[in-house]
């Protein structure tokens, strides 16, 4: 499809390609995606969204595909910026909304220039037995601790090879790499599926890391946020405590819209 129009967005260097859908009825092919977001023939973007009508009581579906071409699970710094998206186009007024996602609904706050994004409410890390963490925070997540921030280089060789593990081979895993800076703030490096390269944020990992690091210490009991350091910016997970266990988990941060144009094909 031809004279596409988009609008370029990102949230702390995590970058997408945002689309109005609802009107036009677009089905992208793979390929049609992997062009669009290909960074030297195309707009260039870690993937591509699309804002799509929902019944009520949502304003609007989001449909998300990674820089591959492949329909993706949820993303939470795109959940952040199509959040963002929507309220321009009009979808919602005021300062929430209610969306529906790959992984279910979500609500969302604009507060103070930032976007607040309330994640899956299943979301949970669990230990493994070499004290690294895996579990599913809207997409799946392997932490892994490092003792201080690693280069991008590092994340492509380590977590690369985490990805292509025989037990994550088909359906891949985003690898993040985790590194203490105090009590309350965490480094966090993504290597995501779909992209197949380290991305400068990832929102699903920053809250799969948080959830992580509660589980893994235990004087976060007493605490219900935690502020992220990644590649592309600052970010913050809060969440409330419920019988000992986190919930309504918030990932907190800004959503960058960069340019608007029209793509030829």
């Amino acid at each position: 499809m031809n004279n596409i129009p988009f609008t370029k967005y990102h949230g702390t260097g995590n970058d997408f390609i945002l689309i109005d859908n609802r009107a036009v009825g677009w089905k992208p092919t793979p390929e049609e995606v992997a062009a669009f977001c290909h960074r030297r023939f195309g707009v260039g973007a870690d993937g591509l969204m699309l804002v799509e009508n929902a019944e009520a009581p949502y304003d609007f579906r989001m449909v998300y595909f990674n820089s591959d071409g492949n329909e993706s699970s949820m993303c939470g710094n795109g959940g952040r910026c199509i959040v963002h998206f929507a309220h321009q186009l009009g979808i919602f007024t005021g300062e929430s909304t209610q969306f529906i996602a790959i992984d279910g609904p979500h609500q969302a706050w604009i507060k103070n220039g930032f976007i607040q994004l309330e994640m899956c409410a299943s979301a949970e890390m669990k230990p493994l037995p070499n004290g690294d963490y895996i579990g599913n925070t809207g997409s799946p997540h392997y932490v892994q601790w490092v003792e201080q921030p690693i280069s991008l280089e590092e994340i492509q060789q380590r977590g690369y090879h985490i990805r292509h593990l025989p037990e994550f081979e088909k359906e891949g895993i985003n690898v993040n790499f985790v590194a203490p800076l105090n009590e309350n703030s965490l480094w966090v490096g993504t290597f995501e599926r779909g992209v197949e390269a380290p991305t400068f944020s990832c929102g699903t990992g920053v809250t799969a890391a948080a959830l992580a690091y509660v589980a893994k210490t235990s004087s976060q009991k007493e605490n219900n946020r935690i502020s992220i350091q990644v590649p592309g910016g600052n970010l913050e997970v809060q969440w409330t405590w419920i019988h000992g266990k986190t919930s309504k988990i918030l990932l907190i941060g800004p959503a960058t819209r960069v340019f608007e144009g029209i793509w030829k094909g």
